[in-house]
């Protein structure tokens, strides 16, 4: 029997066995950089062999898991360099991974089907991803350095005019157009045959909405409030 209930994650809890229960927890560990070959090792193990604060690790996985767990025991400097690296490598997955894999599938259907509709969607998603690209580029090359360089400074370090609000005012919602193309084919574009091509593209792009959601909750809902305390400790420091 198929099973749609998840667990929520602790850290006694065998990783593999999350694994088999949540195959989406091999993305989890992509992004934190650790081989899914996790042998029968706990959480915590698996935590400590990669310098992961436990902590941080379950409050990301259980977002994985379809929970929203509270946020707390999320405040060490280490802590927000991990989130850094963590969001840094989703980058990368998006850019490398689901980006051409996604309009991979679009042009297959566009080669198959001449269908006017399939131009728009390759339109569509081309003039999307293109910001999402411009975002992305702004956090890699602005404000995670700005954030880098803010919890390494010291007193004597030279001041900059840019600041976490500054970003949360350029912060855009990146994840809401993939939904709207999940609508489209849903919904709108008819495209005769192809079923198993337009299977594959449609998960694809589920796959690209859920990890955005859950990048932008991780950088909205813990990384800029931890930014923002670290700010104000240096200014009153």
């Amino acid at each position: 029997m198929y099973q749609t209930h998840k667990t929520y994650i602790k850290a006694d809890m065998s990783m593999s066995g999350l694994i088999k229960e949540n195959p989406r927890l091999l993305i989890l560990l992509e992004h934190f950089e650790i081989d899914f070959v996790v042998s029968d090792k706990s959480v915590s193990q698996l935590c400590s062999e990669h310098s992961i604060a436990v902590p941080l690790f379950l409050l990301f996985a259980n977002l994985y898991n379809g929970f929203n767990p509270e946020i707390k025991e999320i405040s060490s400097l280490i802590d927000i360099l991990v989130i850094i690296r963590f969001l840094k490598n989703s980058h990368i997955y998006y850019k490398t991974d689901k980006y051409p894999e996604i309009i991979g599938y679009i042009k297959e259907l566009k080669d198959k089907t001449s269908n006017e509709e399939v131009n728009l969607i390759e339109k569509f998603f081309s003039e999307y991803f293109d910001e999402v690209l411009e975002h992305l580029d702004y956090e890699d090359e602005i404000a995670f350095p700005y954030f880098i360089k803010l919890i390494e400074q010291n007193r004597n370090s030279p001041k900059t005019t840019f600041s976490v609000n500054e970003y949360r005012e350029h912060h855009t919602d990146i994840e809401t157009k993939v939904a709207d193309l999940k609508n489209l084919l849903l919904k709108h574009i008819r495209v005769s045959n192809e079923l198993s091509l337009r299977r594959k593209l449609f998960f694809s792009l589920h796959e690209l909405e859920f990890d955005l959601q859950i990048h932008a909750l991780i950088e909205e809902k813990i990384l800029l409030p931890l930014i923002a305390e670290v700010e104000e400790s240096r200014m009153n420091g």
